[in-house]
């Protein structure tokens, strides 16, 4: 079976897209693997999230913050962005591939407490986005 991929992206692929990926690719079904990219890439994650993954046992990606690229686009099976639908970096490609967006904020502006919100409402989508996967895998 050829891999499967879901995209997440956010704007700076610092916080809330590098979680998400981590937390997907912790529990991803066979086949399906996820990667992150950013609209507008930071020049490292958020020196938070790193220590809010490892609070759930989980490493940071193996890579920087990265740019969003066509070929991101054209390899995901399922794209989900973070809310950056509305920022102006966001390019219209990724508004015309309609996307899931889920909307969540920019944790970098958070306090601690909504920085750890932002990261377990991640996990809360990422597990029903994964019982989803696994009921149309197995229709």
């Amino acid at each position: 079976m050829a891999d499967r991929r879901v995209l997440f992206v956010c704007v700076g692929n610092a916080g809330r897209s590098l979680m998400a990926e981590a937390l997907f690719n912790a529990e991803a079904p066979p086949g399906w693997r996820a990667t992150s990219a950013g609209t507008r890439p930071a020049a490292a994650p958020n020196p938070r999230t790193g220590p809010l993954l490892r609070e759930l046992g989980l490493e940071l990606p193996n890579h920087s913050p990265q740019a969003l690229t066509d070929e991101a686009m054209r390899s995901a099976t399922i794209a989900v962005t973070m809310g950056c639908l509305d920022d102006a970096s966001c390019p219209a490609r990724l508004r015309d591939a309609h996307p899931q967006d889920w909307g969540l904020p920019d944790p970098a502006h958070l306090d601690e407490a909504g920085f750890r919100a932002v990261r377990d409402e991640l996990r809360t989508r990422i597990r029903k986005l994964i019982v989803e996967i696994r009921r149309t895998d197995h229709v």
